[in-house]
C-alpha cells in the first residue's frame, strides 16, 4: 500500500488512506473484516504523522495519538 510517510503529504494529511477505508467498506456491504488491509495503512499513516509533526498536530483523518496507539496495539495482539 505504499510507503505511510508518502501519505503524510496528503492534504489533509492520510486523507486517501482514509478514502479508501470508505471505498472499501462500500464496496464490502460495510464488513469491516474485508478491509483490515486498509484500515492498518491509515494507522500506520497517522502514526508517520506524529512522528514527524509531534502529538499535538491535528488532522480530521487521524484519531487522536492515545488512541491510534490503543488501536495498533490492540490489532498487533489480535494478529499474532
Amino acid at each position: 500500500m505504499g510507503n505511510p510517510k508518502d501519505y503524510v503529504a496528503d492534504d489533509p494529511p492520510c486523507h486517501s488512506r482514509a478514502c479508501a477505508i470508505q471505498a472499501c467498506l462500500t464496496k464490502n456491504s460495510y464488513r469491516e473484516d474485508r478491509c483490515q488491509a486498509q484500515i492498518d495503512a491509515l494507522y500506520a499513516c497517522c502514526n508517520a504523522f506524529y512522528q514527524e509533526r509531534g502529538d499535538d498536530a491535528k488532522t480530521p483523518s487521524c484519531p487522536k495519538p492515545s488512541l491510534l496507539r490503543l488501536k495498533m496495539k490492540q490489532r498487533a495482539s489480535n494478529h499474532s
